[in-house]
């Protein structure tokens, strides 16, 4: 597979006329922090240094018209094993596609002509997708969720997020499948991201954390829906979802609380519910300003991995999920955006796919709560996948 790179969140009047500048690629067994990696990299080539009183605090108006000694930004992931080990918690079990490294930073530069290494276009290839293979049975990821509610019971944990794994074998050029992925609607972290030997698709509508003028902000999505008008309405009056996403903002608020100005946490908007392709979803928004002398590392320990994709207490949660789940998360339900010389902005890695060798690989699950029924979070996770497959299959 050719070394193919088209970062989420790229500024528009940049796409199509970036080229890749440096790379760093790392994996768990590498050692070392990832987090320090990251900022000591960017920090290397001018990016993400401190993120109060300079860049990139400072917001400014971002042109095209660059010096080309000066990167544009910087395209960024970390898997959900990177983000457990910088929450201080458990890895969790190996993953599927070990392939992928746990943390890819992509520096960019400007050129006159486009590179053809940054766009997923291209002429029509073969692509074939065979059929998809859980890592669990329906049953088995049921009694997940049973044994997540039986922690909920002994008072071990408020809620978990129960994620299962699929792998399909597939032959072909996968860069016209994982550009179309990227395209789903609401997908504001669509984009595509590879290197030698495995690639990553993700279609995430969920911010993880983003940062300009010195405030950062998150969006946790918590509550799912079918995209109908009895669906809006059971969300909107569903107990049991409110509770869990109330739950995970109150989770985001003390995370940010670690970064923050003390007293300049708020909720600006708790519940709003939003479409994402054929799903109603429920998202809020908590921001915060950012204390004096914070950096990136600083601030990817603070909200790594994502609250509403681990659960509360986020410690306490991260054990369970390294308990019950057969496989690791690997590309997913971690963090990929971009880092730029105005703004920082991270998606969660939901609605996410890896690639590998030989085979697509897709996770997709569901918060826990006491209230939670076993089969409808089954199905719920199902419901989540629906539109990543069809949008990989498509021809």
């Amino acid at each position: 597979m050719r070394t193919l790179t088209a970062p989420a969140v790229v500024p528009p009047l940049c796409a199509g006329s970036l080229r890749e500048r440096d790379r760093l690629q790392w994996w768990v067994g590498d050692g070392g922090d990832p987090a320090d990696l990251a900022g000591e990299f960017l920090t290397g080539h001018g990016l993400a240094g401190q993120l109060t009183g300079n860049l990139p605090a400072v917001a400014r108006p971002h042109t095209a018209a660059h010096d080309p000694a000066v990167p544009c930004g910087a395209a960024m992931f970390v898997s959900a094993a990177a983000g457990a080990i910088l929450a201080g918690g458990p890895a969790g079990p190996p993953s599927p596609a070990p392939a992928v490294p746990d943390l890819v930073v992509v520096v960019y530069e400007h050129r006159a002509h486009p590179d053809p290494s940054t766009t997923t276009g291209g002429t029509p290839t073969s692509w074939r997708l065979g059929p998809w293979r859980p890592s669990w049975t329906e049953q088995q990821h049921a009694d997940a969720v049973e044994a997540a509610r039986a922690a909920i019971g002994r008072g071990d944990v408020y809620q978990v997020n129960v994620v299962g794994h699929s792998a399909a074998p597939y032959a072909g050029d996968p860069r016209p499948a994982l550009a179309r992925l990227s395209r789903l609607p609401g997908a504001r972290y669509g984009g595509v991201l590879t290197g030698p030997g495995w690639a990553i698709g993700c279609a995430s509508p969920e911010t993880l954390v983003e940062v300009t003028g010195g405030r950062a902000v998150t969006r946790p999505i918590k509550g799912t829906r079918p995209a109908t008008g009895t669906g809006h309405r059971e969300l909107l009056a569903s107990a049991k979802e409110r509770a869990e996403h109330v739950m995970i903002v109150d989770l985001e608020r003390n995370d940010l609380a670690q970064v923050a100005r003390t007293g300049s946490v708020r909720v600006d908007e708790l519940y709003a519910v939003r479409r994402w392709c054929d799903l109603w979803q429920a998202e809020s928004t908590v921001s915060a300003e950012l204390a004096d002398g914070v950096d990136l590392a600083d601030l990817l320990r603070a909200v790594c991995p994502g609250g509403s994709v681990t659960g509360a207490p986020k410690l306490a949660a991260l054990a369970q999920i390294a308990a019950l789940e057969p496989v690791g998360r690997g590309a997913s339900m971690g963090a990929f955006g971009w880092v730029g010389t105005d703004r920082i902005d991270l998606g969660l890695t939901i609605r996410t796919v890896a690639v590998d060798a030989d085979r697509v690989h897709l996770w997709a699950g569901g918060g826990i709560t006491w209230g939670s029924e076993p089969h409808a979070e089954v199905a719920e996770a199902a419901a989540k996948a629906a539109p990543v497959r069809a949008a990989l299959a498509d021809r």
